[in-house]
């Protein structure tokens, strides 16, 4: 008889999935309300694509890849495939009081999250078979290895002690990178000399911003395992790093383009939802606020300043929230992590660990380069067996930020 399972947990971390869950149709609804009112079907399209496909490799063998039997440090093994001896029973080493099954199923979804991210320099330009087989490639030899890393019990940057709560590398820094792999092999001759023209639908901008905000509580809380203190400070945390963030970006926009944007207040909340991600179990109101307002200076400054100067072809911007986002949360984690906030993690720097930092930037180095790399290889190699087709015309009206 199963006694370890917590039914309040159990449900907590099912609603936590059904949350993440809405995240994917939430950023095809955003991305779609930003580009050409002719291609929003198509975009929706392919964030559906995007759950069914990550549905069914999670299951096949994406989770025993990325959570089964270490082997060397660097993946899982194929025990587990096909969810074989994974059911009611909890697995003690990740989640204690809820079915393994729960575990898994919202892990599945944290898997999704990635994917439709790169539906922003996707989008527009990349045939419909190319972007399935890229699914199944990316989901395979770049976020199961990350995740395992980060998340598994001897995954090697998990062994080095490297913080990551909710997926700050696997899902954001993985995402960010690969999106400038393809913003550089997608790139046409004249697209840093394109004027931006766009017409977003503000108000399917604003009810998907919304449900993308909504969704981010079950990303970060689900990683708890459970409901209690530490769901609490998490839900807190990404709250106050969204809300620091929005206002942030808000207050550069009136400084230096003398108004505030719906497009502006949604990319600080995202940005500081990405940089809340990894450090959202291991922080305080404190440093969640700083991480936010960081995120925000370091964000705006990448898409406002790095975009425009190397002109590459990142049509909705997403490496800058994402990729520099992402970077700058897991290193944040190593400066605001406090154990007087999660027994289980280490100090930051600001509480007297320097060391921490310093793990958090291997790890950002490690996961960047080789998620830049594996990503560049998949492009090239579906380039040349299937086409990518990349169109000039179809990156011709892009907005200056995004989630």
């Amino acid at each position: 008889m199963i006694t370890a399972i917590d039914s309040g947990d159990t449900a907590w971390m099912l609603l936590s999935a059904a949350l993440v869950f809405l995240m994917v149709p939430a950023l095809g609804l955003f991305y779609g309300g930003l580009m050409r009112q002719k291609n929003t079907l198509s975009i929706l399209t392919l964030s559906l694509l995007v759950i069914c496909a990550v549905s069914l490799q999670w299951v096949l063998f994406g989770y025993s890849l990325s959570f089964g039997p270490d082997h060397g440090g660097w993946i899982g093994t194929l025990v587990w495939a096909g969810l074989r001896g994974v059911g009611a029973e909890p697995n003690l080493e990740y989640a204690g009081t809820v079915p393994q099954l729960a575990f898994t199923i919202f892990h599945a979804m944290t898997a999704m999250i990635p994917l439709a991210i790169l539906l922003g320099t996707f989008g527009e330009r990349l045939r419909f078979s190319s972007f399935l087989w890229f699914i199944l490639l990316w989901t395979t030899f770049v976020y199961d290895p990350v995740a395992h890393w980060v998340w598994s019990t001897g995954g090697f940057l998990r062994s080095s002690g490297v913080l990551d709560f909710a997926g700050g590398a696997a899902a954001h820094l993985s995402a960010g990178m690969s999106v400038l792999a393809m913003a550089l092999v997608l790139r046409e001759p004249g697209d840093a000399d394109v004027a931006p023209s766009y017409s977003p639908t503000q108000p399917l901008t604003l009810l998907s911003g919304a449900m993308l905000w909504f969704g981010w509580f079950g990303f970060n809380t689900g990683n708890a395992l459970g409901s209690g203190a530490l769901t609490a400070s998490v839900f807190v945390a990404t709250q106050v790093s969204a809300a620091a963030a929005a206002l942030t970006w808000s207050a550069l926009d009136r400084g230096i383009n003398k108004k505030i944007t719906l497009i502006g207040l949604l990319s600080g909340a995202a940005i500081g939802l990405v940089a809340i991600t990894p450090a959202s179990g291991y922080v305080g109101v404190g440093g969640a606020m700083g991480i936010g307002i960081g995120a925000a200076l370091v964000g705006y400054a990448s898409i406002a300043y790095i975009h425009m100067k190397f002109g590459y072809s990142d049509s909705l911007i997403p490496f800058g929230i994402h990729g520099i986002g992402g970077a700058w949360g897991i290193l944040a984690t190593g400066l605001w992590a406090a154990k007087a906030v999660n027994p289980a993690a280490a100090d930051g720097l600001f509480y007297g660990n320097p060391h921490q930092l310093f793990i958090q930037i291997k790890a950002v180095l490690a996961i960047a380069i080789y998620t830049f790399g594996i990503s560049y290889l998949l492009l090239r190699f579906l380039d040349y067996v299937v086409g990518l087709s990349p169109s000039v015309e179809a990156s011709v009206e892009s907005p200056p930020a995004s989630v």
